[in-house]
């Protein structure tokens, strides 16, 4: 995918009004600190465009990023951050669902798991409410790079088993350090949401 132009175009909170956008929708979940905000910035070949906070729950908006004027990325509020107060965890909660229901261009949602640790049980829930909605979320395992290459397939194999993915669920390893499984996640966005025959993974990124 060669980016020739971002937009952080609409950014929602909780009594916002949500788009009704005409370009397909990605959106991007999973829980505070697992690392959304870099994966969108490396996607979108920036160190810094989606902010990235070392304080968990920082992303408390649904933030729209127009990628191209074909696409948009969906960074979603991260979920699990004990700090927060119950009632802003409703509130999130019932801003995502809203979106979730709401949205005509939403195509696919991926869902981020901290590969270095068995899914969480929130990270169990988000997947299973997310299947309910009617999606079957792609997983990407984050932080690759934080662990030994020798253990890389166990960790995979207790993400699967630790969601209870069925078989053929997508999982992409990657690392926001390394750039590991970016061209895959684009690869998949032009051909499964875009309907590109040949995806143009191997092209460099403009700025």
């Amino acid at each position: 995918m060669v980016i020739k132009s971002i937009n952080l175009e609409t950014v929602c909170g909780i009594t916002s009004t949500l788009p009704d956008n005409r370009l397909p929708e990605i959106a991007f979940a999973g829980k505070s600190n697992v690392g959304k905000s870099s994966l969108i910035n490396a996607l979108m070949n920036r160190k810094s465009y989606a902010r990235i906070s070392a304080t968990p729950g920082k992303t408390q908006t649904i933030n729209f990023y127009n990628i191209n004027e074909e696409l948009y990325l969906v960074d979603l509020p991260g979920y699990g951050y004990a700090r927060v107060s119950e009632k802003e965890k409703k509130e999130w909660g019932r801003l995502v669902e809203r979106y979730l229901h709401s949205s005509k261009k939403l195509k696919a949602v991926f869902l981020l798991i901290d590969v270095r640790h068995d899914p969480s049980a929130n990270d169990k829930l988000m997947y299973e409410w997310i299947v309910s909605q009617g999606y079957q979320p792609i997983i990407i395992a984050t932080k690759l790079d934080k662990i030994k290459r020798s253990q890389k397939e166990k960790q995979l194999k207790a993400v699967r088993q630790g969601l209870g993915l069925p078989s053929g669920t997508v999982v992409i390893p990657f690392s926001s350090v390394t750039k590991q499984g970016k061209d895959e996640i684009w690869e998949l966005v032009e051909t499964k949401v875009l309907d590109r025959k040949e995806a143009s993974v191997s092209d460099e990124n403009e700025f």
